[in-house]
């Protein structure tokens, strides 16, 4: 039995898609995990007779010639990325390199049981699916290109090779907020930092401090949220802590991924067993501040202790302890700069997603992000400079360009008018601070014309992803109405 079965009242024109959608769900598809998924579209071409290129990569192109009538209509580009974000609630039993997504319905929105749904972008899968599979839908030459790895810096889109297309004008469906088009991007980068450090052996009481109840969210359209960083948090903690008292730093672990604001970072630390008592009011001190600061923004937030049993473990030095808390109260974290071209728009920011101390250093993973290249490259030489101040260094990978707004654009002025006749709405036209293929795909076709748009889908990134079904209905009424209207 589907289990989106609820979906069968509704009588939707987009049945297929949601069909397709589970299909998608029910396949492992994490980022740097896409092959499965990837096997999946290039058997559906297979299995449709269509022409289609399955690279080493594991991105996918598949062409559908033209419908009678559209031989002599313009190709017309669809395009999505086939990888998710893999995050679940502490406890959840899901492993993503194994199982499906446990999806369901509620009401309005389709959700997925303590995990990450995948919207972002299952969705823009599910819908070229559906159009590929159709016998009844117009539409010019179509070709759909589906990459990999998006999520951690647009390595599919990097890797891609687009000389067997044709056209001149993509719809990119990876957006989230329906009747907003966006028409620009920030370009971005994935940074990592590693601080070299060493240990001496120490006796305490074995304590462990979690930072958890952090609303998290997507690194690039919700940083200008002001959640809280559970990695920053963490370090100030540490900080708080080490100012009051002595401890030993045996382990510390936050975030998932670079893009996502981490959620939850916890530190295992030995103690001195008399101190027990005022280690307790310290960070019960703290957690009443942070409740207070971040009441608006995060108010599940908290700091749990887990007192474990009195033994003798390995720490970090007094030397190396000094740099990794000197890192985490110093790196620069968050929104840098405001646009002054778009007021509202964030220009340059960057998140601390992952953190790790390892037996030889701890481990860092950033996200940096700017529509202004060179302030980009400003974040990373601040990056660097503090890495090597502690003796450390830096490694960049995924570094992707900004998508610039084009100022004539024929598929814009084409969109906004079905949109506004479909549904007797003005749709907003505007630039975001996340990441989009566009700026990648534009360097690699010469006058490319882009437009990104998308259903609501809610909290991305985080386990309460939810995706509107009365949302994607509309969205795929329009991409049909536009398939329509292409010649």
């Amino acid at each position: 039995m589907s289990k989106l079965e609820a979906l069968k009242e509704l009588n939707l024109a987009s049945a297929r898609v949601f069909d397709y959608f589970e299909e998608i769900c029910a396949i492992p598809h994490g980022s740097r995990d896409t092959g499965r998924i990837s096997d999946y579209l290039a058997d559906f071409a297979r299995a449709h007779h269509l022409e289609y290129r399955q690279d080493e990569a594991g991105n996918v192109i598949i062409i559908k010639e033209a419908s009678a009538g559209y031989e002599n209509a313009e190709p017309l580009i669809l395009q999505g990325h086939m990888d998710m974000v893999c995050e679940k609630e502490s406890g959840c039993t899901v492993d993503f390199a194994e199982d499906g997504l446990d999806i369901y319905v509620d009401g309005d929105f389709i959700k997925a049981r303590g995990t990450t749904l995948g919207g972002d972008d299952g969705i823009a899968v599910a819908y070229a699916l559906a159009i590929l599979d159709s016998s009844v839908i117009a539409h010019p030459r179509l070709e759909v290109v589906l990459t990999v790895d998006e999520e951690i810096g647009m390595l599919g889109a990097e890797a891609i090779d687009l000389s067997m297309l044709k056209g001149h004008k993509l719809l990119n469906i990876d957006s989230d907020v329906e009747g907003h088009f966006l028409t620009s991007c920030a370009g971005g980068m994935t940074v990592e930092t590693i601080i070299p450090t060493d240990r001496r052996t120490q006796h305490g009481l074995a304590v462990t401090v979690t930072v958890t109840g952090l609303a998290g969210g997507h690194s690039g359209s919700e940083i200008d949220k002001e959640h809280g960083n559970a990695n920053i948090l963490l370090g100030r903690l540490l900080k708080y802590l080490a100012d009051r008292m002595d401890i030993g730093i045996v382990s510390l672990a936050g975030g998932l991924k670079d893009n996502a604001i981490p959620r939850e970072a916890c530190a295992e630390l030995l103690i001195p067993a008399e101190e027990r008592a005022a280690f307790t009011d310290c960070v019960n001190e703290l957690s009443e501040i942070l409740k207070k600061e971040y009441a608006a923004s995060d108010a599940g937030v908290r700091i749990d202790i887990e007192t474990g049993e009195e033994k003798e473990a390995q720490v970090l030095s007094f030397g190396a302890m000094t740099k990794v808390i000197f890192y985490l109260r110093n790196v620069p974290d968050g929104v840098q700069h405001m646009s002054r071209v778009m007021p509202g728009l964030v220009e340059t920011s960057l998140n601390l997603g992952i953190l790790s101390l390892k037996e030889d250093g701890l481990y860092v993973t950033t996200s940096v992000r700017s529509s202004v290249s060179s302030r980009k490259e400003e974040l990373r030489g601040r990056l660097a400079y503090l890495a090597e101040f502690l003796g450390g260094e830096i490694a960049v990978n995924g570094d992707y360009p900004a998508w610039e707004y084009r100022a004539d654009s024929e598929l814009r002025a084409s969109i906004s008018r079905i949109y506004r006749e479909l549904f007797d709405e003005e749709p907003v036209f505007e630039a975001i601070h996340a990441g989009l293929e566009c700026g990648i795909l534009s360097g690699k076709i010469a006058d490319l014309d882009c437009v990104s748009f998308g259903p609501n889908n809610y909290d991305i990134h985080t386990p309460k992803e939810r995706l509107s079904i009365s949302s994607a209905e509309k969205i795929w009424k329009l991409l049909i109405e536009f398939l329509k209207r292409s010649r």
